[in-house]
């Protein structure tokens, strides 16, 4: 006997179409209001704001907001909260093929041996930013939050090649004007103490804020992942990584294409037996160790990371560490194959980030750092600049196989201060590090 459960919603809808989740046995499947139908729009055809596409899956990178103008809107979030409440335990959820709509936050903890597969374009709503700025759900680390929360126990979510995560993020660019972090942007999707988790196969584009979150989880596996967030404005995206670790271990993230314009993959404290292999990062800070030690008070700790096989374009920097000068440690972290081209400052080690003071405070070692294989050019005349702190001096910093050179033919320089093994690492410095010397340079040392 076949058991349907269906949840319908009013709205503004299309000829009278209904975005509905049927449930039959332990599946459910949602289907959006447009999945015959393309939504209309109040005044004919949407403005477009960036003629740019993706051919790939062939949607603007970016638009004005969905719905723009009088009259109710579409909301398909009730038929997905719908699918994981009455599937999300030993179940199986898909969402089919078409355009939904996400008006509200999602938040979905203690899901239970799911199989979700997505097969549609789920877009964040851009016409109520007030409400997200209001409504955002909290994820405690630096006061941010998250638009879609998971947690639960043995997780799949497969894209299939076909799902697409769109944040309308250029209306988040425009509205914030480079004012770095804004309390209750959100994240696009955080996973919030779950384990066992595997995703694969999704594209995110035009995030709101970073793209994903992994807090307060253990063994999770991400691949095959794109994420493109650029803004079309004269506003920078501001702080849309790729993703950031934190309080998390045994994390395998492999295959990932990133365009963010800021961290590609971070990995942030109590973070540990990370593994990130075959990244190609464009206009980000590539790969990094931190920011970690605020508040100072607390003790944070990264300890085994690999990073192997990554290509850095156009980016700050790429491959380094930053801390805060606060207490905790940084140890056995393995930069290995990388390359890059034209990026800023490649190798870059910082205990007081941002601020360039007390730096000689921090009680954050590191040690057991190895940059092996490591090639490319740098936009400037510098490989590296290290600067570590004098109460806490690097110890066993490993380099080899070092080609870095300047993009416009200038002699390199490796600048480097208090690391302990400095005349055995295997790098031959070429003049001390100032303790406030920036992440990014404007031109030639």
């Amino acid at each position: 006997m076949r058991l349907y459960s269906t949840i319908t919603f009013l709205g503004w809808l299309s000829r009278g179409a209904l975005a509905a989740m049927v449930k039959e046995g332990s599946t459910c499947t949602v289907t959006p209001e447009s999945t015959n139908e393309k939504r209309a729009w109040p005044h004919g055809t949407p403005p477009i704001k960036a003629r740019a596409e993706d051919p790939s899956i062939n949607v603007l990178q970016s638009r004005e907001p969905q719905f723009p103008g009088g009259g109710q809107r579409v909301d398909d979030t009730p038929s997905i909260l719908s699918a994981f409440k009455e599937c999300g335990q030993d179940g199986h959820i898909i969402i089919e093929e078409g355009d939904y709509m996400v008006r509200q936050i999602m938040d979905v903890p203690g899901l239970k041996n799911v199989h979700i597969d997505i097969y549609g374009h789920l877009e964040w709503s851009g016409d109520n930013i007030q409400y997200w700025l209001s409504n955002s759900l909290p994820v405690t680390y630096a006061a941010r939050s998250t638009a879609w929360r998971i947690g639960g126990t043995n997780i799949t979510m497969l894209g299939h090649g076909k799902a697409l995560f769109f944040g309308n993020g250029q209306i988040w660019y425009d509205q914030n004007r480079d004012q770095s972090n804004q309390n209750g942007r959100p994240i696009s999707l955080t996973l919030w103490y779950a384990n066992d988790v595997f995703i694969d196969g999704i594209t995110w584009r035009q995030s709101q804020f970073w793209n994903t979150f992994i807090a307060h989880s253990q063994n999770i596996t991400m691949t095959n992942i794109d994420m493109n967030s650029t803004s079309a404005s004269q506003w920078g995206t501001v702080n849309t990584d790729g993703t950031d670790t934190w309080n998390s271990r045994d994390v395998v993230l492999k295959n990932w294409t990133v365009t963010c314009g800021d961290d590609c993959i971070s990995v942030k404290g109590n973070s540990t037996n990370i593994s990130v292999s075959n990244a190609t990062c464009y206009e980000s800070g590539c790969m990094v160790i931190g920011s970690m030690g605020n508040p100072p008070s607390q003790a944070e700790y990264v300890d085994d990371v690999v990073f192997e096989n990554v290509f850095c374009r156009h980016s700050s920097n790429a491959a380094w560490i930053k801390t805060y000068p606060g207490v905790g440690h940084v140890r056995n972290v393995t930069f290995r194959n990388i390359a890059f081209e034209d990026v800023n400052q490649p190798i870059y080690v910082s205990p007081c980030i941002y601020s360039g003071q007390n730096c000689d405070n921090s009680r954050i070692p590191i040690t057991d750092i190895t940059w092996q294989n490591i090639t490319g050019t740098s936009r400037y005349n510098i490989g590296a600049g290290m600067y570590c702190s004098r109460s806490s001096p690097c110890q066993n910093f490993r380099f080899e196989d070092i080609d870095i050179r300047s993009k416009n033919g200038d002699d390199i320089k490796f600048l480097c201060s208090n690391i302990a093994n400095q005349n055995s690492m295997g790098l031959q410095c070429t003049g001390p590090c100032p303790s406030n010397f920036p992440q990014q340079l404007n031109g030639n040392r």
